[in-house]
């Protein structure tokens, strides 16, 4: 894998969503329950970007047309979503988040 170094942890917010870009690919990035969490900041039903959607627990509600993706692996949760979005392994590393991208 391909590790980059994405951000400080500390930037990351609690239990909400921050819009960032790596690599050339827009990302969002969930803090909850004390994880970091990477999708594609677009959502696929929409194109909305999700750092401007709602965060409940491990779920982000698309500002667009309220879908549900699971945060942890981009599993659509429901209407009218039908297709994941984009999820990265994430791990810390000495205060950063680095995100593993191909």
């Amino acid at each position: 894998m391909n590790w980059v170094d994405a951000i400080a942890l500390a930037a990351v917010p609690r239990d909400d969503v921050i819009g960032i870009e790596v690599a050339g690919r827009e990302l969002a990035l969930y803090g909850v329950d004390g994880a970091v969490y990477a999708t594609d900041n677009r959502c696929t039903h929409g194109a909305a970007r999700l750092c401007d959607g709602f965060v409940d627990g491990h779920t982000i509600e698309c500002p667009l047309h309220q879908g549900r993706f699971d945060v942890r692996d981009g599993q659509p949760l429901g209407e009218p979503l039908d297709t994941p979005v984009r999820s990265y392994p994430v791990r810390i590393e000495n205060g950063r988040v680095l995100v593993a991208l191909e």
